[in-house]
């Protein structure tokens, strides 16, 4: 088996219907192996599938002509400059498939639609819905509509589904699972869609793994720096999530609360613009401790496993972000790269479980 990008785990429950916006599906494990490669590189020759494979030309060929016609993939630009006639790279479509993902965070909800190179077609932000009651969710229905209704008609046949981020902080409130489940069922019921469910910090890894920085990786440890401060290891691309969910308090909501502590407006906390430099010190004690905690996580995992890659995401700005990643990088050793995933991870990670599920190796 030649070294493959996985899909991550499976979602907690998957409502997986072939019908309505959901047509659009691939069963065959071959096809799935091809679009795999793709995502793990923009484009790629047949040749190159056949070596990574282990298939042979003349199925190759009939695989790649058999994504084509369903608008899967298609040809790229050709590779001159070579002996002998231009090679014709495949590429993947980015109208092939489209998913919907969301976010429930602490202030708000993130709604987007991805198409299948994972660029934003569609974002936008809604007030937190109320879990501990359990109602009607128009306001998300509206919202999915509305992304839906941005395609073509005929597009919107190839609707994946709706990947749903669910947080533990929330589901483990007074009526949380009952909360999800409600919109859930809502979501499949009247919009004909099926629904993915996975944690929310797994599927921001994901998103990542898809893509964003860490597509190229296969071994790597992968936080997030939200609210508090997660982790995930990911191995051989396979992302694996613990036996508990651990966080640590030293993410922006520590921040915050200083800042709210000396009377200092809290606001620029949540604005993935804003300028944190006017924060002096309190920015830079912040930095250590947090510095501190991803270092010892590092070596933690070290006792087990060596790693020389980790992956930082964030809803900081970009500047605290890669200020973050360098001070790491410095205590720990291992090289420290910024998550590229925008405008939020968590969501795109969301949606990325409906394709992966759909389309991927797993």
């Amino acid at each position: 088996m030649p070294d493959m990008r996985f899909a991550p785990p499976n979602p907690l429950r998957i409502a997986d219907r072939a019908s309505g916006l959901n047509a659009v599906s691939v069963r065959s494990y071959n096809e799935r192996l091809v679009l795999s490669l793709l995502l793990q590189k923009a484009s790629t020759t047949r040749l190159e599938i056949g070596e990574r494979t282990g298939l042979s030309a003349q199925t190759v060929s009939v695989l790649v002509r058999s994504l084509e016609q369903e608008g899967l993939v298609a040809k790229g630009e050709a590779q001159k400059g070579r002996v002998g006639p231009p090679t014709v790279p495949i590429v993947l479509n980015p109208e092939g498939a489209f998913s919907i993902g969301i976010s429930v965070g602490n202030d708000h909800t993130d709604v987007v639609m991805i198409d299948f190179v994972g660029e934003v077609r569609f974002h936008t932000m809604l007030p937190n819905p109320e879990v501990d009651r359990v109602s009607n969710h128009s306001e998300f229905l509206t919202t999915i509509r509305e992304a839906i209704e941005m395609l073509p008609r005929k597009a919107r046949e190839r609707l994946a589904g709706v990947g749903l981020a669910l947080p533990h902080s929330v589901a483990d409130r007074r009526n949380g699972e009952a909360y999800f489940k409600a919109l859930q069922d809502e979501i499949e019921q009247h919009l004909a869609v099926s629904v993915f469910v996975q944690n929310d910090i797994t599927a921001a890894a994901s998103g990542e793994s898809m893509f964003g920085a860490a597509k190229p990786l296969t071994d790597y440890m992968y936080f997030y720096l939200g609210a508090n401060l997660h982790g995930r290891l990911v191995l051989n691309h396979q992302i694996y999530n613990g036996n508990s969910p651990v966080s640590f308090d030293v993410g922006i909501a520590a921040l915050e609360r200083q800042l709210a502590e000396e009377g200092r407006p809290v606001a620029l906390l949540r604005d993935i613009e804003a300028d944190w430099s006017g924060l002096g010190d309190l920015l830079a004690d912040w930095e250590k401790r947090l510095v501190d905690q991803m270092a010892h996580s590092l070596d933690a995992v070290s006792q087990f496993v060596e790693i020389d890659t980790a992956v930082v995401s964030s809803t900081a700005p970009r500047q605290v972000c890669a200020g973050v990643c360098r001070k790491l990088e410095a205590s720990s050793g291992v090289k420290v790269i910024a998550g590229t995933i925008a405008p939020s991870p968590k969501a795109v990670g969301a949606a990325s479980l409906p394709l992966s599920s759909r389309f991927m190796v797993e």
